[in-house]
C-alpha cells in the first residue's frame, strides 16, 4: 500500500525534471522543392519509358527500328563498296586510257615512219626517173632522122646544109622542098622531149637560134631554112 500511495512529489528532483526550452539535439533542415519533387519525376519518367516500350512491343514498331538500323548499316556498306568500285573503275579507265594513248602514240610513230619511208622511196624513184630523163634529154643521138627543108629559094641550099650535118656525124639526113605553112624565120623543130638535145645540136651546127617543139612532124627533127 505504501508503494501505491507514492506520487511525483515522492521522488527527489533531478536534471530531467527541468529540461531546457526549445528543441534539443540534431535536426534535419527543410528540404528543397526539387528534392521533394525528384522522386515523383523519376517515377513519371520510368512509367513513360515502360509505356513506350510496351507500345513498341505490341505494335511491332521495334522491328522497324531494328530493321532501319540494319538497313542503314547495309546502305553504308553498299555505299562504301560502290565508292571502292568507282575508284577501281577510275583506275582501270586511267590505265586503259594510258595504254590506249601509248598504243596510239606507237601506232602514229610507226605510221609516221612508214609514211616517211614511203615518201623517201617515192622521192628516190622520182629522182632516178628525172635523172634518167635528164640523161636521155641531154644525150645527142646523131642517128636520129633529120629532114632539111629549103624555103630560101636558093637552089641546092638544103643539100649543102645536109652535107654540113653529115660532116658533123649525122647519119640519117635528107633534103627536101617546102610544103604547107612555113615559119617566119629559120627554125629547128623537134617532136619528142628526148629529141630536144639533138635538135639543139643541129641548130648549133647550122647556126640557127630558134628551136621549138612541134607535134605531128613526119620525122623526129625538121630543119626549115629561110632567108
Amino acid at each position: 500500500m505504501a508503494r501505491d500511495t507514492m506520487t511525483y512529489e515522492s521522488y527527489e528532483p533531478d536534471s530531467f525534471d527541468n529540461p531546457p526550452k526549445g528543441p534539443v539535439g540534431v535536426h534535419r533542415g527543410a528540404r528543397s522543392v526539387m528534392a521533394r519533387l525528384c522522386p515523383f519525376i523519376v517515377v513519371i519518367l520510368v512509367a513513360a519509358l515502360c509505356g513506350v516500350g510496351a507500345w513498341a512491343w505490341i505494335s511491332g514498331e521495334y522491328k522497324n527500328v531494328a530493321g532501319g538500323s540494319s538497313q542503314t548499316a547495309t546502305t553504308s556498306k553498299s555505299d562504301s563498296s560502290s565508292k571502292a568500285e568507282t575508284k577501281n573503275s577510275t583506275k582501270d579507265d586511267s590505265s586503259s586510257t594510258s595504254t590506249d594513248s601509248s598504243k596510239d602514240s606507237t601506232s602514229d610513230s610507226a605510221k609516221s615512219d612508214t609514211d616517211s619511208d614511203t615518201t623517201s622511196s617515192n622521192e628516190n624513184q622520182n629522182s632516178d626517173q628525172q635523172s634518167q630523163q635528164s640523161e636521155a634529154i641531154a644525150t645527142v643521138n646523131k642517128a636520129t632522122q633529120v629532114r632539111v627543108v629549103n624555103a630560101t629559094g636558093i637552089q641546092g641550099y638544103a643539100g649543102q646544109q645536109a652535107d654540113v650535118l653529115q660532116t658533123a656525124g649525122y647519119t640519117s639526113v635528107e633534103a627536101t622542098n617546102p610544103s604547107g605553112t612555113l615559119p617566119a624565120s629559120s627554125v629547128v623543130w623537134y617532136q619528142n622531149e628526148t629529141d630536144k638535145a639533138t635538135a639543139e645540136d643541129v641548130a648549133t651546127t647550122l647556126g640557127i637560134s630558134a628551136v621549138e617543139q612541134v607535134q605531128g612532124l613526119a620525122v623526129p627533127i625538121t630543119v626549115v631554112l629561110l632567108n
